[in-house]
Order: C-alpha cells, then structure tokens, then sequence
C-alpha cells in the first residue's frame, strides 16, 4: 500500500469517517480521474495549490473541476496583490506532493500548518466530493461535512471563496 494512501486511511479510519475508494491507472487531470468514478455520486473537485508573487503565502483551493477559476477575484479574497499557481517544488516542499496528486490530503504533510485553505462556495453546497488520497491511483469519495471536519481536525480553519 502506497506510503502516502496510508496516512490518509488512517487518518479518515482514526476519525471514523466513511469514504469509498476507487483504483485506477495513474491519472493527472480530473477529466482522466471522472472516466474512474462515472456513476458515483460526489462532486469532482479541483485542488488548486496557490502562492502569492513573493512566495510568503501559500493557498490550497478546493473548487468543482466544471469551475475556472478567476485569479482576479481570489486575489481580492485572500488580500493578495498577485496569485499565480505554485511550482512543483513548493508543492513538494509544502505538502510533499506532486503535481496531479494534489488534494485536501495534502495537509496531512504541512508541517509547518502554513498553508491557507479555502473552498470555492459553491462546493459546499454539494453533498459529496472526490479527491486523490495523495495518490493518483486512487479516488476517494467522502460527505462534505466529513472533509471539512478532516480539516479542522488537523487543526486547520477554511475560508469560503465566493468565486
């Protein structure tokens, strides 16, 4: 069992959260990963891993993957002059991640419990969402209230993007 799935099933395990998972071939766009999970109820959501110009400021965004995200107006949410999305390398070094493997997950690695999260609004309004567990193999599919209480759990607050 992949290193980085485990930490995720233990932790949803430890907080007796109900999940499904799927396993598939290696997958890097939502659009590869809906062909997995056709049928099954959960919003497919895109996890965006952010930064301002300066690099000082690092967001994780959770929107649905149907919605394009308009930098313009997260700028203005979070109080940033500029927002751009972030390399690989702060992905790695902030939720020891690869690009197509980001997800709300990831802050099972963020050590320093820097990263700012937010959830585009219209997201919460859906019952379910699906996530990679920091594994592009696999799809989790879990309750909304469930992803958030998994959030405040690790000791974190969101914000709610109007987007």
């Amino acid at each position: 069992m992949n290193e980085q799935y485990k930490k995720v099933k233990e932790m949803l395990e430890q907080l007796a959260v109900p999940f499904d998972c799927v396993e598939h071939p290696p997958v890097f766009t939502t659009e590869e990963a809906d062909h997995y999970i056709e049928g099954l109820e959960g919003v497919r959501t895109k996890s965006m891993f952010l930064t301002n110009k300066k690099k000082t400021a690092f967001y994780l965004l959770i929107m649905d993957d149907a919605q394009r995200l308009d930098m313009d107006a997260f700028k203005t949410i979070v109080g940033a002059n500029r927002i751009k999305m972030a390399s690989a390398e702060s992905l790695m070094e902030k939720l020891q991640l690869t690009p197509g493997s980001v997800s709300i997950f990831g802050l099972l690695n963020n050590g320093e419990k820097d990263v700012h999260v937010y959830f585009a609004k219209d997201i919460l309004a859906e019952k379910r969402m699906s996530f990679h567990p920091n594994d592009n193999t696999k799809t989790i599919l879990l309750d909304t209230q469930d992803v958030l209480r998994f959030v405040e759990a690790l000791g974190y607050t969101y914000g709610v993007a109007d987007l």
